[in-house]
């Protein structure tokens, strides 16, 4: 089996399947962090060259099962993935944690993408004065390079490419505890959360710390998945579908 990494669940996947006899478990990492959490057992790193690319590994590896446990946001590698097993006849499963929803006292506003984000923010914000807090990562920030805000950008790795003028970063890795995420708030004291819908409980806390402080949150909406994929929200349930009980 050709495991699609980088997050909790596929470590959990190959942790579950350590040892299992009659099936050989290879974990793929895009290799897009430094230093990333590596799974239990076979770990290849970096890209196959588009769905082409993934396609041909697939036939000269013999594989005989995918699952797709990356981001809910690496479109891309979901995509081709989706291709390159259709093309092979390879059985593909994308195992997606479940997103976020708001509870009472949130106040958010669902946007479709990193663009749309930015371009809600000066509604929200009081003006040159106003600080954003931006924990979508180090992709697309060239998005906000333009706001008139000051922001504080969480990431695990530095990014790359243009950012906003008045910007700090702050390098970290989830999991992120609650009280340290209160502690957050209260020193950076932001108008507006910005976020992905990643989903999981790793980086949940900033949502509860948002809504205690009445902060509102813009959530970046997941892209959608290809058309027809097996799409499973549990470890055990995407493991049975593939493997059986």
């Amino acid at each position: 089996m050709l495991v699609l990494g980088g997050t909790t669940e596929g470590r959990a996947v190959a942790a579950a399947l350590a040892g299992r006899d009659g099936v050989r478990v290879v974990s793929s990492l895009a290799g897009a962090v430094r230093s990333p959490a590596l799974p239990e057992g076979e770990v290849r790193i970096g890209g196959f060259g588009g769905a082409a690319g993934l396609a041909a590994h697939l036939r000269a590896e013999r594989v005989g099962a995918v699952l797709d446990a990356t981001h809910p946001f690496a479109a891309t590698m979901t995509a081709n993935a989706a291709t390159a097993c259709a093309a092979t006849g390879v059985p593909l499963v994308v195992l997606r944690r479940p997103g976020w929803t708001p509870g009472p006292g949130d106040r958010w506003y669902r946007v479709g993408s990193a663009a749309a984000a930015a371009a809600a923010l000066p509604a929200l914000l009081p003006g040159a004065d106003g600080r954003v807090l931006l924990t979508t990562g180090r992709g697309g920030l060239v998005h906000f390079a333009e706001v008139d805000a000051a922001f504080w950008v969480r990431a695990v790795d530095p990014p790359e490419g243009p950012l906003p003028a008045r910007c700090e970063l702050l390098l970290d890795r989830g999991p992120f505890a609650l009280d340290d995420e209160r502690a957050l708030f209260a020193a950076v004291d932001p108008h507006v959360l910005v976020t992905k819908d990643s989903g999981g409980a790793a980086t949940a806390p900033k949502l509860t710390a948002a809504r205690e402080r009445g902060v509102p949150v813009v959530v970046v909406d997941r892209p959608p998945l290809p058309v027809g994929v097996a799409v499973e929200s549990t470890v055990e349930a995407a493991l049975a579908r593939l493997l059986g009980p």
